[in-house]
């Protein structure tokens, strides 16, 4: 890989993509932003590494269309990393309605992959693609029944990008990534909440979090992104998850013990919601056998660089609104 295309360049597993190409020999990483208000672009951008061999290009999802008439150079590898965020557990209309346009905004980007030449386009997709299997194991291969809709347009989005890069000439790889975390993870996600909540000496209610669960560091999946576009040359579609799973009380345990060693922890306050997964064992093997990649950081070690990232935040905000009132 000299030339690479990332989408969704400013989310959590984009920048540690980005960061991990930067640590390789590629040669140029164009980076794709949506275009916001002044505000959202200094706070999402300033993610970004600076780096000569980092491009910003911007271009919403809904215009991927256009996305080949703004690179001006033949590329190797399209990563795309963009969906959009809707609720996990609650889908109105309008979540629907979104995730279709992720469905054809995934389509734009096989196509535009093909225009720019790259022989390979790799696609981030889900767990909810497989749905809640009985025995709660996660196989590669096995059969995919979504019960939620962003499983359905996952899943969909999946299947036709392979299809049409089949049709260009082109490998698809397909990463369904399970529980993934990191320093840019959404404020609204378990692990965000919780820190922030002890942080700020806030009760945290949780269910009885008896779950099996698997958490992998976005350090982690950007690691299997770079080595699937180095190392793989075959249509697939890969598990990505740590490969070991540890009751979901014990993670928030270990979140605690870290920012707040003192605080209670309201397990049993909340119901579990509709159709949980109660239990996740995922089959990492194909992905590890065609690539060597095995996971490196540990949960607490990745719990302990955004509890420093968080109070470094939190310092600049008050350095920030101390130096306004001065």
């Amino acid at each position: 890989m000299k030339r690479v295309v990332i989408t969704g360049a400013t989310s959590m597993l984009g920048i540690a993509l980005i960061k991990r190409l930067l640590n390789s020999n590629v040669e140029k990483v164009y980076a794709v932003v949506r275009t916001y208000n002044q505000q959202q672009r200094e706070n999402k951008r300033s993610r970004i590494p600076i780096d000569s061999r980092v491009q910003l290009i911007e271009c919403n999802m809904n215009d991927y269309g256009k996305l080949a008439t703004l690179i001006n150079e033949k590329c190797d590898v399209f990563y795309h990393m963009t969906w959009p965020r809707t609720a996990t557990y609650e889908e109105d209309i309008e979540d629907i309605l979104l995730k279709c346009d992720a469905i054809k905004c995934v389509a734009e980007a096989v196509n535009a992959a093909h225009i720019l030449g790259c022989s390979k386009f790799i696609g981030a997709g889900s767990q909810s693609e497989y749905g809640v299997p009985s025995d709660g194991n996660y196989v590669s291969g096995m059969e995919c029944r979504p019960i939620r809709m962003d499983g359905v347009a996952h899943l969909a989005a999946g299947q036709m990008a392979k299809l049409l890069a089949e049709r260009l000439g082109m490998i698809c790889v397909w990463m369904r990534i399970f529980s993934v975390y990191g320093i840019y993870d959404r404020n609204n996600s378990l692990i965000s909440s919780t820190i922030e909540n002890l942080i700020e000496g806030r009760h945290c209610a949780f269910t009885k979090a008896e779950q099996i669960w698997d958490y992998v560091h976005a350090d982690d999946v950007a690691e299997a992104f770079y080595l699937v576009g180095e190392k793989v040359e075959k249509n697939i579609v890969y598990n990505i998850a740590s490969g070991e799973k540890r009751p979901l009380k014990e993670y928030i345990e270990t979140i605690r013990d870290v920012v707040s060693q003192k605080a209670e922890l309201g397990f049993g306050e909340i119901e579990y919601p509709t159709n949980p997964i109660m239990e996740m064992s995922v089959d990492i093997l194909d992905l590890v056998t065609d690539t060597g990649w095995t996971p490196q950081i540990c949960f607490r070690e990745g719990i302990e660089q955004i509890y420093k990232m968080r109070l470094l935040e939190g310092e600049m905000a008050d350095a920030g609104k101390t130096g306004k009132t001065s």
